[in-house]
């Protein structure tokens, strides 16, 4: 393999254009790539506004989240796989003010400055630092980055503290405090994704000779017990132990296990969020063409940049950092949600973005591949805008549900002080309702049960029981303590 000791191409050697407004390693970024950056981070952020409403109602885990906050009380029930992350992020605006209007606006904004902060070390760390900016709007084409933008959930800050780990690993030069940063990012969202990500750098900084040293083995164990800090703290506080959280975790994931998704994360492609069961749900065939056209740019970008002379290895690195990510949700997670695999999309948006400019520039000069490439991202665009409306608008409509069911509690004189128990939408309905949740014990507990579909328990089919009407997805009803 050739050393890896910069992205400096083989002296007298050119393709079609690839070397044109190439950077030397270790120097800034030309500030026209920096602008264009911002420019796309800020269209991410419009695109985003425009296709999901930024009136739409918390989702059941950003209740979770929020509720840790007095202003949007009362606190849910935090379980062992969650972290502090997302309420960190939270902290500025829902410490203090309980419109989910101003905080979505906030998670929006935040959104946007970490896609520039995620992809801006790629610009200083590419043979084309043109590269760093079409990476990030092609990870920010897609709907699943798109609808989760505003979204107060981790996977879009796993993503990019993944991106600029990765980026400023393999400069010349680390940035061995941005190598820190990212990984402590990734770590406190998601501690499994961090020891994920982390573990193809480890091997890197052991493995190979131009970044082998204590500075990038140091930096990558840093960053994961920064990150890891406070989980590892609240486990024992809470849980007993590292180990029992764990388990508890793992329980509550209904068991982590060797098992192949891949059908469940080919049929989430197009939705819904949680895909637990598939069973059932197909996929669009549109939506299919987000994952070959990724591998297919992946390829031609990794094609390319070895013709031109420049070194491959740190795209290699990208994207196994990017199969590591997405490896656990293929063979250990017995579900599919679309968010799980965004790390793995930001990653392999690299290489790809470098595909698509060496596709470009053959485009320069025919115009049937012109032609070709103005189809296929036409094509692209207009699938994954149209899943993130579309997604929107049906969150929209699903979470107005909650609050339907919860009016019809308070008709029946459900109101705090109450518990209620019954399906799993109890817990945003209970948030919403001033409640708690009853689920252990829920017969001596619960004050009302809320159902979807089926029979109440045994204890409680002598229970008053109420239809909601004009619900989105019926049927709901309520089952009031006589």
């Amino acid at each position: 393999m050739k050393a890896v000791t910069g992205w400096s191409a083989t002296p007298g050697r050119t393709t079609s254009g690839f070397d044109a407004g190439r950077t030397a390693v270790g120097s800034a970024p030309p500030r026209g790539a920096d602008r264009r950056l911002w420019a796309v981070c800020a269209a991410f952020v419009l695109t985003a506004a425009l296709l999901v409403p930024l009136t739409l109602p918390l989702g059941w885990d950003e209740r979770v989240y929020t509720s840790r906050f007095g202003p949007h009380g009362p606190a849910t029930p935090f379980s062992a796989p969650r972290t502090r992350g997302v309420p960190l992020l939270e902290l500025p605006i829902a410490s203090w003010n309980g419109s989910e209007l101003l905080l979505r606006i906030w998670l929006l904004l935040l959104a946007g400055v970490a896609l520039y902060l995620g992809f801006r070390p790629w610009l200083r760390a590419l043979p084309r630092p043109s590269a760093g900016w079409v990476a990030a709007a092609l990870y920010g084409s897609g709907w699943i980055a798109l609808f989760y933008a505003n979204s107060a959930m981790p996977n879009h800050y796993t993503a990019m503290g993944a991106v600029a780990a990765v980026g400023c690993f393999v400069r010349r030069r680390p940035c061995h405090a941005g190598i820190v940063a990212g990984l402590a990012v990734v770590t406190l969202m998601r501690p499994n994704d961090g020891a994920f990500v982390a573990a193809p750098l480890f091997l890197a900084a052991l493995l190979v000779p131009a970044w082998r040293g204590p500075g990038r083995l140091l930096s990558v164990a840093g960053g994961v017990a920064v990150g890891a800090l406070p989980w590892v703290v609240e486990a024992h506080l809470r849980f007993g132990g590292v180990g029992r959280r764990l388990a508890e975790a793992s329980d509550a994931q209904g068991g982590t296990r060797p098992v192949l998704s891949l059908a469940a994360n080919l049929t989430s492609l197009d939705g819904p969020l949680l895909c637990r069961p598939c069973a059932g749900d197909g996929v669009w065939w549109a939506a299919v063409e987000w994952w070959p056209l990724l591998v297919l740019f992946t390829a031609l970008g990794m094609w390319a940049t070895r013709r031109a002379g420049s070194p491959v290895a740190p795209l290699w690195l990208a994207v196994a950092v990017a199969a590591s990510a997405t490896a656990q949700y293929f063979f250990l997670v017995a579900y599919a949600a679309p968010r799980f695999l965004l790390p793995g999309y930001a990653l392999l948006a690299v290489p790809a973005a470098l595909g698509l400019l060496a596709a470009a520039d053959r485009a320069r000069r025919s115009h049937a591949t012109a032609a070709a490439l103005a189809l296929v991202l036409a094509f692209h665009l207009a699938v994954q805008l149209g899943l993130a409306h579309t997604h929107g608008d049906i969150q929209q409509r699903a979470r107005e549900d909650w609050r339907r069911v919860t009016t019809v509690l308070r008709e029946h004189g459900v109101r705090p002080p109450c518990a209620l128990g019954g399906s799993g939408s109890a817990i945003p309905v209970a948030h919403l309702a001033g409640c708690t949740t009853a689920e252990a014990d829920a017969r001596t507990r619960a004050d009302a049960l809320v159902l979807r579909g089926g029979e109440a328990p045994r204890w409680a089919r002598d229970w008053p029981r109420y239809p909601v009407p004009d619900t989105y997805r019926p049927p709901w009803s309520v089952a009031v303590r006589p």
